[in-house]
Parts: C-alpha cells; structure tokens; sequence
C-alpha cells in the first residue's frame, strides 16, 4: 500500500505531499497522522530552513472522507459521527493547522487542484499560499452538509479577505477560483499550472535564506496586531527591534550592506 503522504528533503528545503491523489487527498485519519509526523520531522531537523505543502493528483484536498463518514456512522460502539468527528479533530485536525502555523521554518503551500473543506484551512495554514491557475477554493459545510467550517478556515478567512466575503462564501458555498483568491489576498500568488512547482521551490529557496528567528518574530508581529491598538503595536515593535537589532543577523546585514554583497544568515538554532 503506498503512504499517505510523501516526504522528502534537499538542500535545506522538505516537501510533504499529500499522496492520495486517486481519491483527492480526503483528510483520512491516516493521511492527517502522516503530516503530522513529517511536520515533526521538520521541527527536530535543524537542517531544513522551509517547508513545501503541496499535494499529488488533480486536487489538493477535498476535506472530509464522506465515505468514511458514512462507515463510521454505522458503528453505534465509536459513539455518535459527531463525537467521532470531533475526537479525530482533537487528535489529528487541530494540532496539524496549530503545528504548521508554529513551526519554526516558513511553510509554502502550493495548491494544485480544488481545496475543498477543511482542505482550505489546511492550505491557509501555511505563511504564504500559491495556487495554479486551475485550482479553486470551497466551502461546502453550510450549504451542503448543515455544518461549520473547521481546520482553522473560519479564523484565517476573515482575516485574509474580511467579514463579507468570508461569510459569503461559507453561506453561499460558491467556488473561488484561484485568479480571484489572488485579487482578493486571500493567497500570494496565482500561477500557471505548469509554473506551479517551480515558482513554489523558487519562494521556499528565498524563504529559507531568511534569519529563521525573524520570521518566528514576524509572524508574532503580526498575530499581536490583530489584538493591539496601535499605540501597543508601536511599543511592541520598538521592544523587538531594540533587541533584534543588537543580534548576528542585524550586524550581518549591515555588513553585506557595506561591503555590497547579499548578507548570509546563520541557519537554525
């Protein structure tokens, strides 16, 4: 039987890819277990300086296993699906948003087909998001299945696109494509299908020069502003830059600066 997922490493950069292209990569439990230990991986190999998320087949992930949902129903010994679904969320969904959003690299998903469900939580999960052309976002829950969204969508979307049209497309169940995901901001990026690959390894290569602390620090940064006003926000930045600016990446940068040269950052801690 092939794995759920696909993890490999090279020069400093993992790629993990979900390996259930067949089926549309459903969050399996099995596949979800995968991520997690590749994501662990990552956390202990000092080595690796970004990660890539992406995914095999024609579809990036299609959220829930429906099939499998209506198996479990079936088995009253498991408990309600509700419960089931709920325990799998505690075990394996949260923990896999809440662990790619803390790692200590960068993470670059490239979305090669329709995210669907709590595959959109799980693309938005990552720092930065590309998408080829053909891909799309979804939400089904509330139209189709009388549910919520969940793997953290309902947290990121309005942040990335605001209140309006978070909400529109969770009630209306309508499919963003991927262009309009990129003019909305709700990703970095819409490329051609054929670019998708290379353009993900060329952003996890400039992403993996950066000062590893910094970006820890920036994401920080950032999720502080959303509860600061801006006079915190403002001591809050002159706090971290004071020390920043008294650490080994600051002074090398200021020398590459005077010497005219791209700067070289010490990899992990």
């Amino acid at each position: 039987m092939k794995p759920a997922v696909l993890f490999e490493s090279r020069e400093g950069i993992a790629t993990l890819t979900l390996n259930e292209g067949d089926r549309l990569n459903p969050l399996r439990p099995e596949l979800q277990q995968g991520a997690l230990d590749a994501l662990r991986r990552v956390r202990e190999d000092r080595s690796i300086r970004a990660l890539i998320l992406t995914a095999a087949g024609r579809a990036f992930c299609v959220g829930a296993d429906l099939n499998d949902f209506s198996e479990r129903a079936k088995d009253a010994s498991r408990g309600s699906l509700g419960t089931q679904v709920g325990q799998m969320l505690d075990e394996t969904g949260n923990p896999l948003v809440a662990e790619l959003r803390s790692l200590p690299v960068p993470v670059v998903c490239a979305v090669n087909g329709v995210a669907a469900g709590g595959g959109v939580g799980l693309a938005l999960a990552a720092d930065l998001v590309i998408a080829a052309r053909s891909a799309y976002f979804y939400l089904p829950f509330v139209p189709a299945l009388g549910a919520v969204p969940d793997m953290g969508a309902s947290w990121a979307l309005p942040r990335a696109v605001g209140r309006a049209r978070a909400l529109g497309l969770a009630l209306l169940g309508d499919k963003l494509d991927a262009p309009r995901a990129a003019d909305w901001g709700l990703i970095w990026a819409c490329v051609d299908d054929a670019a998708l690959a290379p353009q993900a390894w060329a952003l996890a290569r400039r992403l993996a020069a950066l000062p590893a602390h910094a970006i820890a620090e920036t994401r920080a940064l950032f999720a502080a502003s959303e509860r600061n006003h801006l006079v915190q926000q403002l001591a809050l930045e002159r706090e971290r830059q004071a020390e920043l600016i008294d650490g080994e990446s600051f002074a090398e940068g200021m020398r590459a600066f005077i010497e005219r040269r791209p700067p070289v950052f010490r990899g992990r801690d």
